[in-house]
């Protein structure tokens, strides 16, 4: 996860996130460096970051803007949109109150911890 400004767009970290991936453990072999596919919402619908993942060999999985609804990505992104709202039941993190990105980073890392504390005691 990473933390922008408020106005900065999400397009924009998309390839440092990418090159912030850890391997990815599989079958046996060599860990794959790279997702074989991504998942994006139509805010990502740039043809420029179509290019560059399919140079970096990942399938660009991205809903056209200008296109009626039902790509058939709800399937997949409906986990990621779940997720944050998980985070927004901390209020803090919903509003961003704080000035300094340390503290910020703080909080949404207390409040993964809280959420996996959560569904692990859940699950015993």
């Amino acid at each position: 996860m990473t933390l922008t400004g408020g106005n900065r767009h999400d397009v924009t970290q998309l390839l440092p996130l990418l090159d912030a991936v850890p391997p990815i453990r599989g079958a046996r072999g060599r860990p794959r460096r790279k997702p074989r596919r991504l998942y994006a919402d139509r805010g990502y619908d740039f043809d420029k970051y179509r290019r560059l993942l399919w140079k970096r060999g990942i399938k660009p999985m991205i809903a056209r803007r200008g296109i009626a609804h039902g790509s058939g990505l709800g399937k997949v992104r409906w986990v990621v949109e779940r997720a944050f709202a998980w985070l927004h039941q901390f209020k803090r993190l919903r509003t961003r109150y704080e000035r300094r990105a340390d503290l910020h980073q703080g909080l949404l890392d207390l409040a993964c911890s809280l959420i996996c504390l959560r569904r692990l005691r859940a699950s015993f």
